[in-house]
């Protein structure tokens, strides 16, 4: 009997630790489901806090309580992603970082301790462009699982709040 009521609290305390890995900013738009483990691909939409008329919308895979028993590696899932970004209307650039680097603007845990997905956006000042990149993070052994985006700015209507860079 004490077996059970261990294996029962195990089960619901796992259930609780892969439900904290979401910590997620965006806000749902889908989730197919793609087996009969319950398996499914979430569809976020991810407004760029510094970019007001951008919105990006960001897919990843969930691996189902099913998936994690059976195929082990309980607190983690994959690092794939995908990503396509639009204007949605006028655009309003605030202050954002014209370093190469870019800055981050989504972040959401995908493993209990040293994974997440993260979006980044760059601005491409030759092309006048928003360029936004979907990639994992690690802590070692980075992956290059990654998806970018790009919003051309030519032909948008659009406001700085701090001036256009290099005008």
């Amino acid at each position: 009997m004490w077996t059970r009521i261990a294996g029962a609290a195990g089960a619901v305390g796992l259930a609780l630790l892969l439900a904290a890995c979401g910590n997620n900013n965006g806000q749902d738009v889908g989730k197919i489901t793609v087996d009969w483990t319950g398996n499914d691909v979430v569809i976020e939409a991810v407004e760029d806090p510094q970019v007001k008329g951008v919105v990006c919308h960001v897919s990843y895979f969930n691996r189902s309580l099913i998936d994690r028993l059976q195929q082990g590696n309980w607190f983690e899932d994959p690092s794939y992603s995908a990503i396509d970004c639009a204007a949605s209307g006028p655009v309003t650039v605030g202050n954002i970082s014209l370093s190469a680097g870019g800055e981050e603007i989504f972040k959401q845990q995908r493993s209990l301790i040293w994974k997440s997905l993260r979006v980044s956006r760059v601005y491409d000042q030759a092309n006048n462009s928003l360029v936004y990149l979907a990639h994992a993070r690690e802590l070692q052994m980075g992956s290059g699982k990654m998806s970018l985006s790009v919003v051309p700015l030519n032909g948008e209507t659009v406001t700085w709040t701090n001036g256009q860079p290099g005008q």
